[in-house]
């Protein structure tokens, strides 16, 4: 009989002006269901009433307790970031509970209140990329990327604008839950799987938008031939352009260069065997393109941290 496991915790703060997508990402990527093994509470400085943005208002539940219970909170944008400063008793509750150890999760202009606690001083984070160079003056102590989707700084982590919450949460999901069911919500959210943190968010750039589909659908293709061999040169074919432009371009787009992009689509994928299926160390190798055990080993320390076996350990079902 399936041992009852506690579920984890999660609370949502809404505060004036919230962003309706801000507040519903965190709420229905973590909403408790079979695959989900989360509580989620939707709080805010007081239970009752709050004023949101874009038209929208909210009643929620709980209090500022909720930060007490949870051991996750989500901390939704706002508008006018850079004009209004949290409460007191909010700022004073977040710090309390990131010191109980509670992960702090900011979307789009939530950094704003993120940064209010001084828990961002001296890390990267990043926000929407029209309000970075705001979140860069108003608290010149942190160091502020606006050329990202995510930063993961450990207990505090933030993320660009309202799609990119999505995939801060799917993040947090291969975190917590192992990569199988990060997929399976991405599949249900009908998101894409893995886009890295550092992806570019917003680059300005005169390529004609036609190149950038292509790219699109040449990493696409590129996710389901990870098991053959994949060059510059194999990619760059496929999306009809010299190899020199497809790396610049390809940079650009992710934030990697294509075969560091390869490398981690191979990764996740072995990940994703790994906890999946029994398949030996040295078949998942094979079977994602590394060729080798020893490979797949060197690449998953150097990427992830640790080895494929205590990986599997960590994540397999039934753990």
């Amino acid at each position: 009989m399936p041992v009852s496991r506690p579920l984890r915790r999660a609370a949502v703060l809404v505060l004036d002006g919230a962003k309706p997508l801000d507040v519903g990402i965190p709420a229905q990527v973590f909403s408790t269901r079979g695959s989900m093994p989360y509580e989620v509470r939707v709080c805010g400085a007081a239970p009752g009433p709050v004023a949101g943005g874009d038209g929208l208002s909210y009643h929620v539940a709980h209090g500022l307790e909720a930060l007490d219970w949870a051991e996750l909170v989500f901390i939704p944008g706002h508008r006018h970031p850079d004009r209004d400063d949290p409460p007191p008793s909010v700022v004073a509750a977040l710090v309390a509970a990131h010191a109980r150890g509670t992960r702090l999760a900011a979307i789009s202009t939530g950094a704003f209140t993120l940064a209010a606690t001084g828990l961002l001083n001296g890390r990267w984070a990043t926000t929407h990329w029209h309000y970075a160079r705001a979140l860069a003056a108003k608290f010149p102590e942190v160091r502020v990327d606006e050329n990202v989707l995510f930063v993961d700084e450990g207990s505090v982590l933030t993320s660009a604008g309202a799609a990119s919450g999505i995939d801060l949460c799917l993040h947090i999901l291969r975190r917590d839950l192992g990569v199988a069911a990060s997929n399976h919500t991405a599949r249900r959210l009908v998101a894409a799987p893995y886009r890295s943190g550092g992806q570019a968010q917003y680059v300005p750039r005169s390529v004609p938008e036609p190149i950038g589909e292509r790219f699109a659908a040449t990493r696409e293709w590129a996710l389901h031939r990870l098991g053959e061999p994949l060059t510059v040169r194999t990619l760059a074919r496929h999306a009809a352009v010299s190899p020199r432009t497809f790396s610049r371009r390809f940079v650009e787009d992710t934030g990697y260069t294509p075969m560091q992009w390869i490398m981690r689509a191979r990764v996740d994928l072995a990940r994703e065997l790994l906890e999946r299926s029994e398949q030996s160390v040295e078949q998942v190798a094979a079977e994602v393109g590394l060729g080798s055990g020893t490979n797949l080993r060197q690449h998953f320390q150097q990427i992830l941290g640790t080895t494929p076996s205590e990986y599997r350990r960590t994540f397999t079902r039934g753990e």
